[in-house]
């Protein structure tokens, strides 16, 4: 069951004023910002550790369980979304916001979307399942976009890679399913539901505070050229509705079932701008409009995710048939 904190308009609320507040700080007090920015990659962790803690055990092997929808997400992030991005990026007005922009949108994102999908009723199973082959992919992937589009060398990339695939994955993941495992020998079933519950309604605030954090960590130097990022926006935005638009006709062509749709939605449309900000300072230290250009999106990513939420939700109710009154 959703905590209230859960429902769209909430989550849609505590996000912005995440952005505001991270945005306000950064812009004003820049020494407290980036202070604040600094707690950016242990939230992330905290926020992977949450969210493989709240998952069934059992989920590991789910990939089976759904292929459609497996090659569906991987097709449509790795071969399709690629073939949109290029063009679109090429509307922006400098090399480094192009960029930012396009590392930002080659990564689909493997932490906070499995958040919105549990949101929307989607298959958090099959999408936790995705998470470890869906971060492979673009870390393997992510010298490659590199080299081609800023000249860097492969090797020196694939040596942070497993690094970062260590930190940002398997330790989070790792610890919070030997801490469920803990759990289901050392408390009672009632006890233990009590602490799923209270990890699930903790997401929408572990979410708010990365985003609070990254903005906060930001902002400056997005506000020294606003028009230039002004574009950035507009690219972001046409990326989601060309996106949204692709993942509604595999679905409908696949013959989705709702928790199924729900998810590739979600994993199409959310991106990787954390683990995508993390390599980037680290391939390409002193580069602050890359890095800004890969925060910046998530100023459209988060609005559009919840808006999201709330029309699957909004399907999954007029699906749902009432209960027969008796008598």
């Amino acid at each position: 069951m959703l905590s209230p904190l859960s429902r769209p308009g909430s989550a849609t609320a505590l996000f912005a004023a995440a952005i505001l507040a991270g945005s306000l700080l950064g812009a004003l007090a820049p020494t407290a910002g980036s202070t604040v920015g600094s707690f950016a990659d242990p939230l992330i962790v905290l926020l992977v550790g949450i969210l493989f803690f709240t998952l069934r055990l059992e989920g590991l092997s789910a990939l089976r369980r759904a292929p459609r929808v497996v090659a569906l997400a991987i097709g449509i992030n790795f071969l399709v979304i690629p073939l949109i991005a290029w063009p679109l990026t090429a509307l922006l007005p400098s090399d480094a916001l192009r960029l930012g922009v396009l590392l930002y949108l080659l990564a689909p994102c493997t932490d906070w979307f499995l958040g919105f999908t549990r949101m929307a009723g989607g298959d958090t199973t099959v999408g936790a399942a995705l998470i470890p082959v869906q971060m492979t992919l673009q870390l393997l992937l992510y010298p490659v976009w590199l080299s081609i589009f800023a000249g860097q060398s492969a090797a020196l990339v694939f040596d942070s890679a497993a690094a970062t695939l260590l930190t940002w994955f398997a330790l989070p993941s790792g610890i919070a399913l030997a801490v469920r495992l803990l759990t289901r020998f050392a408390l009672p079933v009632g006890a233990r539901s009590a602490l799923y519950s209270a990890a699930d309604r903790a997401v929408p605030f572990v979410i708010a505070a990365v985003i609070l954090a990254l903005f906060a960590g930001n902002v400056e130097t997005i506000v020294s050229d606003m028009s230039s990022f002004a574009w950035v926006l507009l690219v972001v935005f046409v990326f989601f509705v060309i996106t949204f638009g692709i993942g509604e006709a595999a679905s409908a062509l696949w013959r989705l079932s709702y928790p199924e749709r729900a998810l590739l939605t979600m994993t199409t449309s959310a991106r990787n701008a954390p683990l995508m900000l993390a390599l980037t300072t680290v391939a390409l230290p002193d580069q602050p409009v890359v890095a800004a250009a890969i925060v910046l999106g998530m100023l459209i990513e988060f609005p559009h995710l919840t808006v999201l939420t709330h029309v699957m939700r909004r399907r999954a109710a007029v699906r749902t048939p009432r209960p027969k009154l008796s008598g």
